[in-house]
């Protein structure tokens, strides 16, 4: 396996503490230094996480000759300029979802991440759950049959402050963004990301973000992905693919522990992950795997397709009229 991967964390929010705390549980990675535009809060965070270097500005930890790679974990608007930091400083980047604002902007980080052959990847840490992993394998031995109707929701009441990063749009807020991506994602995971038809409703709230939205995306085939999203109402947060055989039923499907497969005639087989991590984990030790071996993208979450379903993202957003005013 060769020496642990060092990971240097931008930024010491709520997000980034997660992936710390869970970075201790990968085989191949340790947290090494974090940055902060505040070195108190470098220090904190480092003193808490058991990293050995804390910096007070973004430019310091990407500069650390001793760092690989970087999780990014600032809110979504500034992305694009902080991984383009960590590029332009030679390091490796797993970016928190979603990648970037717009395609443009994504497009631009991936064009210059394979310019640089450098290794760049979107955090989307449920793809990598040990659940996750096993409902992929039940479909690609036609368990279920052929796929041809997927639901999923991702929705929570978020308090009200129309300051917050959720509520305001100068910070990039609103549902689609910060929780859709997450059912987007999955549907684009099993059907992919190039829908031949999108139909969608949303309500657009006083401080002018999507806050709930309704998405039907229609296939070849027929095929449907029926998804929901939500920041100020509390959704089943489940995932059900249903196949001409049978349907998979993941409960809580974004941190997802389980797993049941009900074909007909037979019983539900039901898989459980019994870990004691988070789960970050198991997308740092992807990162790790990778980079030791040399590689620069990841099959499980590709660039690719994180910049087709930010395409798809512009187009729902499109249909909405919404634009922030930093785009």
């Amino acid at each position: 396996m060769g020496e642990k991967i060092k990971w240097g964390v931008l930024a010491t929010g709520g997000i980034a503490s997660t992936f710390a705390k869970d970075l201790v549980h990968a085989d191949n990675g340790l947290l090494y230094a974090v940055g902060s535009r505040n070195l108190a809060n470098a220090e904190q965070f480092a003193k808490e996480h058991g990293a050995t270097k804390a910096y007070g500005s973004y430019q310091e930890l990407v500069e650390d000759k001793e760092v690989d790679v970087i999780y990014v974990a600032t809110p979504h608007p500034y992305h694009k300029e902080n991984v383009l930091t960590c590029l332009r400083a030679g390091k490796g980047v797993l970016c928190e979802k979603p990648f970037t604002v717009n395609a443009l902007e994504l497009e631009e980080l991936i064009v210059f991440a394979r310019k640089k052959k450098l290794f760049l990847m979107e955090a989307m840490w449920s793809r990598f759950l040990p659940s996750i992993q096993k409902v992929r394998d039940w479909i690609e031995t036609g368990e279920i049959g052929e796929v041809q109707l997927i639901k999923a929701d991702f929705g929570f009441r978020a308090p009200w402050d129309p300051e917050s990063r959720l509520l305001n749009p100068k910070l990039g807020g609103g549902a689609l963004l910060d929780a859709g991506i997450y059912p987007v994602s999955f549907a684009a995971m099993i059907l992919g990301a190039n829908p031949e038809k999108i139909m969608s409703t949303v309500t657009i709230g006083e401080t002018g973000v999507d806050e709930q939205f309704s998405l039907l995306l229609e296939y070849q085939n027929g095929k449907v992905a029926s998804l929901n999203g939500a920041i100020r109402l509390n959704l089943t947060n489940e995932a059900v693919i249903h196949g001409t055989k049978g349907y998979i039923r993941i409960p809580s499907f974004l941190k997802s522990r389980e797993a049941f497969l009900h074909v007909e005639n037979k019983d539900v087989k039901t898989f459980v992950d019994d870990r004691s991590s988070i789960g970050y984990k198991f997308e740092a030790e992807e990162v790790g795997r990778l980079m030791q071996e040399g590689n620069l993208e990841s099959n499980i979450m590709p660039l690719d397709q994180s910049l087709e379903i930010m395409k798809l993202m512009d187009k729902i957003r499109e249909q909405w009229g919404l634009r922030y005013s930093f785009e």
